[in-house]
């Protein structure tokens, strides 16, 4: 008995007009955040009859599978990226340095670029200014500039953006829930608090103050364990800090369950210098578990009365925050409550890529006129 072949073909456009044909462009180092965005309008645009060719790093395309979402694949640079954006009807690039490599690529040709604009926070000397040069470059080569948070977007504007709209980004949510207390006996914490950490070991990211922190947790009874799940270049130096001074502190390096863990723990904490729409603050607000966090970039925005605010860079507030949150359960409850309260104010997968899909579809339009 035979049975109909499934249909592979690529949906009809409106007005039978053919395929809209896009490039999404990565940096090198893709993040967590960005590459999974990217895999996640991959999968929309692709399900709406968009063609998409996704131009990153091999690894990138190891680590997120873009290809299985139903992009084709391109080197991030040299004349595969040319190529790639030669063909296309819109170029989106994510993050600045995406960006003026995007910029390079469509010289001399009038295809739109869309830039989602991701930065890496205030950076001083030679190197902020340099920054701020391609910022300027990028921001105005760019049709559309899409910022994940406010600032974000009056940063662009400040730049020299032409037209600069607010998109927050939306990343998928985890899949399988996990058993918490198996997560707890794993990492050793049946009989103690459980405080996580999750972000690469970059110096934005805070650690130092965290450690800071931590180092004021010694005297609760009982004592809490601080996880970081991360890897980068800090690691041997927080290493040495932990050891040297007796931090009740764990570094599992990079993990693949990061929603997992956070949701075995009582409470996540953010300590970041700089974010712009973190993606462990969403995932903590997400499973429910409390969070403190920085007040910087576009973090107070992202989690509104669902996350405790503290100063950058003061390990004494941050300390004060964590413990009290240890020593008052009902306060935990609340902001757990809060915190998934938040999270459902947050636009979907789905309204991200109709959002992205109406700005490419405007900027097709202004094309034709």
């Amino acid at each position: 008995m035979s049975s109909s072949p499934v249909s592979t073909s690529v949906p009809a456009q409106p007005y039978g007009r053919p395929p809209l044909r896009t490039v999404h462009v990565l940096g090198g180092a893709a993040g967590a955040g960005s590459g999974a965005h990217v895999r996640s309008l991959a999968t929309g645009l692709a399900a709406r009859g968009v063609r998409v060719t996704v131009c990153a790093s091999a690894e990138a395309e190891g680590e997120y599978d873009f290809t299985g979402a139903g992009a084709q694949f391109a080197p991030d640079a040299g004349s595969a990226l040319r190529a790639a954006c030669a063909g296309a009807d819109v170029v989106h690039a994510h993050g600045v340095r995406a960006g003026m490599r995007a910029a390079l690529a469509l010289r001399g040709r009038r295809v739109p670029l869309v830039v989602s604009w991701h930065g890496d926070g205030p950076v001083a000397g030679a190197l902020g200014r340099l920054g701020r040069i391609l910022e300027r470059h990028v921001a105005r080569a760019a049709a559309v500039v899409l910022g994940a948070s406010s600032d974000q977007v009056d940063l662009a504007r400040l730049r020299g953006a032409r037209d600069a709209r607010l998109a927050p980004v939306a990343v998928p949510v985890a899949g399988a829930e996990s058993d918490p207390g198996k997560v707890q006996a794993e990492l050793g914490v049946v009989e103690r608090p459980l405080v996580i950490a999750v972000g690469s070991l970059v110096p934005h990211r805070g650690y130092s103050v965290l450690l800071d922190a931590a180092r004021e947790w010694r005297t609760l009874e009982p004592l809490p364990l601080l996880v970081i799940a991360g890897e980068g270049p800090l690691r041997a130096e927080l290493s040495r800090r932990i050891e040297a001074e007796g931090l009740p502190v764990r570094l599992l390096g990079r993990r693949r369950d990061a929603a997992q863990l956070l949701a075995a723990a009582d409470v996540a904490v953010l300590p970041s210098r700089w974010e712009e729409r973190a993606l462990p603050a969403q995932e903590a607000l997400r499973v429910g578990v409390p969070l403190v966090a920085t007040a910087v970039g576009g973090v107070p925005e992202l989690v509104g009365e669902g996350a405790v605010l503290v100063p950058d860079g003061d390990p004494g507030a941050l300390a004060a925050a964590v413990r009290g949150l240890l020593a008052d359960p009902e306060r935990r409850a609340e902001l757990a409550a809060a915190g998934r309260a938040q999270a459902a104010t947050w636009p979907s997968e789905d309204d991200t890529v109709a959002q992205v899909l109406s700005v490419y579809d405007e900027l097709m339009e202004r094309g034709r006129r």
